[in-house]
């Protein structure tokens, strides 16, 4: 999955807009719920060193809330990896590239879910 078709994705299926709050990570985006406005996805491109996957580019991944109970299942899955910058324990990394359009849906859909 790519970072358009994710996109495109989030506002279809939530009414999601991306949103940009942070002045030093200009292209990490926040997509909340419209009515509490608490997050249930976040995108950012991170350098792949920061991510263990060698020197060099970046790894777009998403990051969202996951219920513990599930965490472990979902982090023995190529793709997903804990939290970056975020509770390790409620919170999932998926990498775009490396995972089924599939299994990013269910994370997301299960993380709007569990934000509500």
């Amino acid at each position: 999955m790519n970072r358009t078709t994710l996109f495109d994705g989030l506002a279809e299926r939530y009414g999601a807009a991306a949103e940009y709050p942070w002045a030093k990570s200009p292209d990490f985006a926040v997509f909340r719920h419209t009515g509490n406005r608490k997050w249930f996805c976040l995108y950012m491109p991170v350098p792949s060193e920061k991510l263990g996957r060698g020197e060099g580019g970046l790894t777009e991944i998403v990051n969202v809330k996951c219920r513990p109970e599930h965490i472990g299942a979902w982090r023995a899955t190529a793709g997903i990896l804990p939290a970056y910058h975020m509770n390790k324990e409620h919170w999932l990394s998926i990498v775009l590239a490396q995972t089924p359009a599939e299994n990013v849906w269910r994370l997301i859909d299960d993380s709007f879910m569990l934000t509500r």
